[in-house]
């Protein structure tokens, strides 16, 4: 090889990531963004799903109204990795809290307090039965030739909120193969189902 394709090769080692890293940012087109969302859903409820996504102004909103009890979230260009989700419309106050204060700087584990402070003092309204979630993360991203996610982690939960191991006969303890339940006791409280740990 000689020194000029040596050469090549290293400015592409460098270039590439910066490219990569401005695809993260750039908002897909809202059909794109539907596609992408509903993955997460079994077949038969994608068509009727609510997608919320983002407009050129970068600003989350409805880019189509469903009518099948299910709400997808459209991947955030500014996130460093590929991540979708579906959940019950009994959960969109608690997401939409969850988004709220993170746009306003709260982070990490403080969101969790607030919402939990919140729902525990009556002015978060929560599922009061079963409420699913769905969600694909991880991969190289939407592929929108295949209509697919290659190489992104499913994930599927079931928020019981104030479920406890007691209450539900599940292990509060991560097993490969099981559903197990997590934060148990919480306004959070929900089993996962993880195909693969």
């Amino acid at each position: 090889m000689g020194v000029r394709s040596r050469s090549m090769q290293m400015v592409l080692a460098l270039v590439t990531p910066l490219l990569a890293g401005a695809q993260n940012g750039t908002i897909a087109p809202a059909a794109e963004q539907v596609a992408a969302a509903v993955l997460p859903l079994p077949n038969d409820m994608r068509a009727s799903a609510t997608v919320l996504g983002y407009a050129a102004d970068g600003k989350l909103g409805v880019l189509r109204k469903g009518s099948g009890g299910m709400t997808c979230l459209a991947r955030d260009p500014k996130a460093p990795q590929f991540h979708v989700a579906c959940y019950h419309d009994s959960l969109e106050p608690f997401m939409a809290r969850g988004r709220e204060l993170r746009a306003s700087g709260v982070a990490g584990t403080q969101v969790d307090t607030v919402r939990f402070r919140e729902a525990r003092a009556g002015t978060l309204k929560l599922p009061d039965h079963p409420a699913s979630l769905y969600s694909l993360t991880g991969g190289t991203g939407y592929d929108g030739k295949t209509g697919t996610a290659p190489g992104a982690r499913w994930l599927y939960v079931v928020y019981v909120p104030y479920a406890t191991a007691a209450s539900t006969g599940l292990s509060d303890k991560p097993q490969e193969g099981a559903p197990w339940l997590m934060f148990p006791g919480t306004p959070k409280a929900h089993i996962m189902f993880v195909p693969r740990m």
